[in-house]
């Protein structure tokens, strides 16, 4: 497999639902690997997977997701690539995490359950639709600097919150097609996960997450408006996956350039 090549920096993120029982005995390598590589970020691992967002030289990354790919488990990991003029993070740390990804709801299985996936060629269309409920799952502060026109805001602190949304605004609409999306593909595949385990017909995801949508996407044909907020000192991204326009507050939360 092949990576994409840039002088700058590449950040990397991937994820993937599968069973891990062994994930205990893959923190220690890739420690030792990440920090031969001078890589810098954070890898989640838990019995239902991994979650990772990494930086470093391409060739750094590359030689970190080789060795990955070198079991069965993680063959064509679906990674999304962006580039920065210099390191998003400070340190390399492999964590072990009860989910690589916090819901709260031990008996969701999304490697079997999850939604379909869709295509950001074929999600236009869908979201289009007025009979599709369009849902954003990430959290409020997030949506707040991006999100898709027309996409329903949770008003999430936390994505653990989206079962009790779900019980008190979609208990009574299984019948009808949901579509999700959050900003890599992870929180959508989980809550597509929920929903099905919740007698939800129609459920579906859009394949890669905003990140995937945006690399893929031509400008004029992007139903995206805004920035997309991302876990490192980027903060946000725009349309064009360049750094974007925020900062943080003192509470973690983006400010816009005018409010500076």
């Amino acid at each position: 497999m092949s990576f994409p090549m840039h002088p700058a920096i590449a950040i990397v993120t991937f994820y993937r639902f599968t069973a891990l029982p062994d994930w205990a005995s893959w923190q220690a390598d890739l420690q030792v690997l990440g920090e031969q590589q001078q890589l810098k970020g954070t890898i989640l691992l838990a019995a239902e997977g991994i979650n990772a967002t990494i930086a470093g030289t391409a060739a750094g990354v590359e030689a970190l997701l080789a060795w990955l790919q070198r079991d069965r488990r993680f063959h064509s990991l679906d990674c999304k690539w962006s580039y920065s003029d210099r390191l998003p993070f400070e340190r390399f740390k492999v964590k072990v995490k009860p989910e690589i990804v916090t819901l709260g709801q031990p008996a969701v299985n999304p490697a079997q359950l999850a939604g379909d996936r869709i295509a950001p060629a074929h999600w236009n269309a869908l979201i289009d639709d007025p009979g599709v409920t369009v849902i954003d799952t990430r959290n409020r502060y997030e949506v707040a600097i991006g999100s898709f026109a027309g996409a329903i805001d949770p008003q999430l602190g936390h994505f653990r919150e989206f079962p009790g949304y779900v019980a008190q605004n979609l208990s009574e609409q299984r019948d009808r097609p949901v579509a999700m999306f959050c900003t890599g593909g992870i929180r959508c595949e989980k809550a597509s996960a929920y929903l099905r385990q919740q007698g939800f017909r129609e459920v579906y995801q859009l394949h890669g997450g905003i990140l995937h949508y945006l690399a893929t996407t031509p400008p004029a044909a992007s139903r995206w408006q805004g920035e997309c907020f991302v876990f490192d000192q980027r903060v946000s991204v725009t349309p064009e996956l360049e750094p974007g326009h925020y900062v943080l507050s003192p509470a973690g939360e983006p400010i816009p350039p005018t409010d500076r």
